[in-house]
């Protein structure tokens, strides 16, 4: 049996040594471009004064039809229970979540959405908007919808999150 690293038998050394020089430059530029993004989402959310992990978790609030318990939020996350409390906490300090009692339990929490959490997430998707048409300037509209397609492929070929 072949070893893992070996190449396939119509594969010259020659070849996977270009193709491993590839694989690498492809992954220096998706981290180049990652660190990117980050410098722009930074610059965006700093004004705003949310960082992305409460950003997360504020659409992630919007996203639920009725109003989320704790325990339902941390699930979605993949986060344990205490995060999610430290990130409530700096969002409803911040006027963009309240707690609430549950109707059907007083020992349940949940976690509801105001209009100031609404509003942020308006500026928040605007801002982003803008950041993606900085980033995907230099494409065609082709280019964009080929890249969106390559992009969909490795998303897609990833373990499922619930984000």
């Amino acid at each position: 049996m072949d070893a893992p690293d070996s190449p396939a038998p119509s594969e010259s050394p020659d070849s996977r040594d270009s193709r491993d020089s590839h694989d690498g430059l492809l992954a220096e530029q998706l981290l180049r471009l990652t660190r990117r993004l980050h410098r722009i989402q930074r610059r965006q959310l700093d004004p705003i004064d949310i960082t992305p992990a409460q950003f997360r978790l504020l659409r992630t609030v919007a996203s639920y039809d009725a109003a989320p318990r704790m325990a339902d939020l941390a699930r979605r996350l993949d986060v344990v229970p205490r995060a999610v409390t430290t990130l409530v906490d700096g969002l409803e300090a911040s006027g963009r979540v309240r707690r609430a009692p549950d109707p059907d339990s007083r020992r349940v929490v949940r976690i509801e959405i105001t209009d100031e959490g609404r509003a942020t997430l308006r500026s928040l998707r605007s801002a982003r908007r803008a950041a993606a048409e900085e980033i995907l300037a230099p494409l065609t509209a082709d280019q964009r919808e080929v890249f969106g397609e390559l992009l969909s492929a490795l998303v897609d070929g990833m373990p499922e999150r619930h984000c």
